[in-house]
């Protein structure tokens, strides 16, 4: 439909999908959402992330969220092919540890999620895809910051 839309409406389009990011983009770094983790190294969130790091030199994890807490998975070491066939679990948070958010509540549609633990400290993690169905999930729980 947009392909039938007049200049003047595309260029009017384009102006609001410029004028979003920019907002979006302030929001994440005025709340410091554009670093890994909130960087005290000395909450459970700094704590997790190094033993996180140090089960798997592999960038990539599968995240799993489930009533009873977060798992996650990584392959033991740097693989290329078939990664899938060597996840291993490398951790488990309960849901008493942390939980899984969307710090814009669905207002903006992004591939980032935190990690919250009990302490505020955080980890923000990056889906492979816009509104994932990790984030519908995340959306659909009910919570203080959702």
């Amino acid at each position: 439909m947009r392909s039938l839309d007049t200049r003047k409406e595309k260029e009017r389009s384009r102006a609001k999908r410029e004028d979003e990011k920019r907002h979006r983009d302030a929001v994440i770094a005025r709340q410091g959402l554009d670093q890994v983790s909130d960087g005290d190294w000395h909450g459970s969130a700094g704590r997790f992330l190094l033993r996180w790091y140090s089960h798997s030199t592999h960038h990539q994890r599968l995240l799993l969220a489930t009533q009873d807490g977060i798992v996650l998975a990584a392959p033991p070491k740097r693989v290329s092919v078939g990664r899938e066939k060597h996840l291993q679990v490398v951790a488990r948070l309960s849901a008493a540890e942390a939980t899984l958010a969307d710090p814009f509540s669905g207002e903006f549609g992004t591939r980032m999620l935190l990690i919250r633990f009990q302490d505020g400290s955080w980890l923000r993690v990056e889906t492979e895809e816009l509104r994932s169905n990790l984030h519908m999930y995340v959306l659909r729980q009910p919570s203080a910051d959702n």
